[in-house]
């Protein structure tokens, strides 16, 4: 069984494409994946590039292509659950796209030929990655990491929005919050990727999960915190929890 390894930012897949053995680099529809064998397993590593359609044919591409059977997503996502923090991580369980809106047509956040507003992931591959995320959050709280204000970082698990849209506003964030309460969706994230991702492998029948570490809690300040919270918290967290994930596979 092949799995992709799918990223948002670079600094995600360093450590794993240096372990990688047997490694091949494949260039197709502009961009770069590293295959190889990662813990005894056949991966691919990509970047999903910025935003819905990118991330769409960098999936399209990982199935046809390299024939996957396994995703795995890992980047940084917004805050705008209660209680959800910066240094935290949010398991995703479903995805909606929060900028898709076809009224009167569809219900809010359809789209158009889905059943229903949310992806759902797969639930043993989400049971891995939750389990992975409790242990580098155990070690997390150890780091004494300024950027995690003296918190024990926590594991959440739920729904996730994407959109073509970098949030930095806290009134639009509280806004978004109020509006998927309102329809009883409980969104603890926002960004810009997962869920076309899992548009594409529900097409396709491949099994997805992602996870998500908070940068920031989606208000003016999160273009201040964000270049920072990656280079010194998320790229670890992805590493660890990429870590976590694969020995797993081998129990």
């Amino acid at each position: 069984m092949t799995l992709a390894i799918l990223s948002a930012l670079p600094e995600e897949q360093h450590g794993l494409a240096h372990a990688l053995t047997h490694r091949q680099e494949v260039r197709r529809a502009g961009r770069h994946f590293v295959k190889g064998r990662l813990q005894g397993l056949d991966v691919v590593l990509a970047l999903s590039g910025i935003g819905k359609v990118a991330a769409a044919t960098t999936t399209t591409t990982l199935i046809e292509h390299f024939g996957i059977e396994t995703l795995v997503f890992t980047g940084v996502a917004g805050g705008i659950g209660t209680g959800v923090q910066v240094g935290d991580v949010v398991v995703a369980q479903h995805f909606v796209q929060h900028d898709m809106d076809v009224r009167p047509l569809f219900p809010r956040w359809q789209v158009p030929g889905y059943p229903h507003p949310t992806f759902h992931c797969h639930p043993t591959l989400t049971e891995r990655l939750h389990q992975a995320a409790l242990d580098c959050t155990r070690t997390a709280a150890q780091w004494n990491e300024p950027l995690l204000q003296g918190r024990s970082p926590a594991v959440h698990a739920g729904l996730i929005a994407s959109g073509d849209q970098f949030i930095v506003s806290a009134s639009l964030s509280q806004a978004m919050h109020g509006d998927f309460q309102a329809a009883g969706l409980h969104a603890l994230a926002v960004e810009m990727e997962g869920a076309a991702i899992a548009q594409v492998c529900a097409d396709y029948g491949i099994a997805f999960a992602a996870v998500r570490t908070i940068s920031d809690r989606a208000d003016d300040a999160a273009h201040v915190d964000f270049p920072a919270f990656v280079s010194a918290v998320a790229s670890r967290y992805a590493l660890h929890i990429v870590a976590q994930f694969l020995s797993s596979e081998r129990v």
